[in-house]
Parts: C-alpha cells; structure tokens; sequence
C-alpha cells in the first residue's frame, strides 16, 4: 500500500465513513472504489482498518447512552437484558466469522462482479421490504427480547457477502419480524459495536506481518475521513428513515451495482 496515493486513502475513508451505517453496503462501496481507484492492500486489510474510525464515530455519538446504560446494570434488569440481547445478535457473526474469514477474505472479497450483483438484489429486497404493509410490535429497543436479536444475528450473517451490507441485513431481518425502521435502525447501530470490533481485531491479528509503517499513514488518513463521516451519518440517520424510510438507499444500492457492472465491462 505504501506507494498509493493519500488522496485514494482519503476518499476510501470518506467513503466507509458515510456509508457503514446505512443499508447499501460499505464494503461493497470501498471494494469496488478501491477497484476503480487501482487502491490495493493486502488482504484488503485496508478497508476493514479503517473501519475503526466508523467504530469510534457511534462511540463518540451513543457514548452518553452507553455509559447510561452500564451504570444501570447493577440495578435494572432491563438494561441487562438489553445487553445480552445486543451479545446474543453479535453470536452468530462472531462464531461464523472467524471460521470462515479466510475464504470470506480472500475469494469473496476479490469478486467485484458478485458484489455489484448482491448490491443490485439486496437493493430490490430492500425496496419491497420498506414497502410492505407491515405492522411493528416493537418501537424500542430496550424493548427487544433475546429472542429476537438473536434472530437479527443471523440475519446480519449474511452481511459475510461482500454487496449485502451488514446494517441492510439486520435492518431487513428486524423489520420482518416486527419492529419499526427507527428502531430497527438503532438496534444496528448497536450491534455495530461488536461486530465490527471484532473484524477490527481479527483483521489487525490475522494481517499484522503485511503491515508497515508506510501502511499506517494511508490508514491514518482513511481512519480520519471515516470518523468524521461516520460522526455526520449517525447523527442524522434515525431521523431520515423516520420520515423517508429505505427506499433511497435501495435505489442507491441498484444504481451504484449497475454502474459498477456497466464499469467492470467497460475497464476491466
């Protein structure tokens, strides 16, 4: 990566930053930039690093309702229940995860055409998802029963294909099981937290001896942008779906996945 340019790095970050926390795939849209971009790195380690600045953007943004939260587990069986529900959700992602990473890394993760294909029927599922008459039970989600985060989980499963994007399966999955799309929205920003600190880790672990330190200044500006993004979107997402839904996204997925067909038969 060392001898790549620092404006590609900063637009990659830019680009996981706005894109992480909405359903239209971030890795989808990092991969297939870096593709057009000629940005290569080594296990693709790159676009999953950068994800930490997207990490600490919801931490910086949810951190006075995580900290209310973990002061009220002594005392409140609510927020305990909310917990492990979120940990319940980040089980199945956690188990397959790890003993698929590699081919999931290296095979998956180096088809640009699958993933323009999974943004263009993900984009479909998710248009006609946010247009069914569907009647949601729950608005809150403290309100979440173990149950039905565990369910969420393997739903956000199958985020594992690059295209399908993470936040757009557990949004998908929440909502057909009968919760509203703000709610459902929030729910994925908090199993957000540990899943992608543990793609952070395992990534970081797993590609520690393809890293320098010439790396870690791209990482650094990618890091930076995708923070700043990342800060941008998650203030202003839950409203959005609120009085817009998903549709745009899934138009937007539809539209990027054609482009990015149309540009792999035309360049390569």
């Amino acid at each position: 990566m060392a001898d790549q340019s620092i404006i590609s790095a900063l637009v990659l970050g830019l680009v996981e930053g706005l894109t992480e926390f909405i359903p239209v795939s971030s890795t989808a849209h990092v991969l297939l930039a870096g593709h057009f971009l000629g940005f290569r790195s080594p296990g693709n380690t790159f676009a999953v690093l950068i994800q930490l600045g997207a990490i600490l953007a919801i931490l910086l943004v949810y951190f006075h309702r995580l900290l209310k939260i973990t002061l009220a587990l002594p005392s409140s069986a609510l927020a305990r229940r909310f917990v492990l529900s979120v940990l319940i959700a980040f089980l199945p992602a956690a188990v397959i995860g790890a003993a698929a990473h590699g081919f999931i890394k290296s095979v998956l993760f180096e088809t640009p055409m699958l993933i323009c294909i999974v943004l263009i029927v993900g984009g479909v599922i998710l248009y006609a998802i946010d247009h069914l008459p569907l009647k949601p039970r729950y608005t809150d989600v403290m309100d979440y029963p173990p149950s039905l985060a565990f369910k969420i989980g393997l739903f956000q499963c199958l985020a594992m294909i690059p295209g399908t994007s993470r936040s757009g399966a557990t949004i998908a999955g929440a909502l057909l099981m009968g919760t509203d799309k703000r709610s459902a929205a929030e729910f994925s920003f908090f199993l957000a937290m540990p899943t992608m600190v543990g793609a952070f880790t395992i990534d970081l672990y797993k590609n520690r001896d393809a890293l320098s330190f010439d790396d870690m200044t791209l990482i650094a500006v990618g890091f930076i942008a995708a923070f700043v993004a990342g800060v941008f979107v998650v203030r202003s997402l839950l409203d959005f779906v609120s009085y817009r839904g998903f549709t745009p996204f899934a138009i937007w997925r539809i539209i990027i996945g054609v482009a990015g067909l149309i540009g792999l038969w035309l360049l390569g």
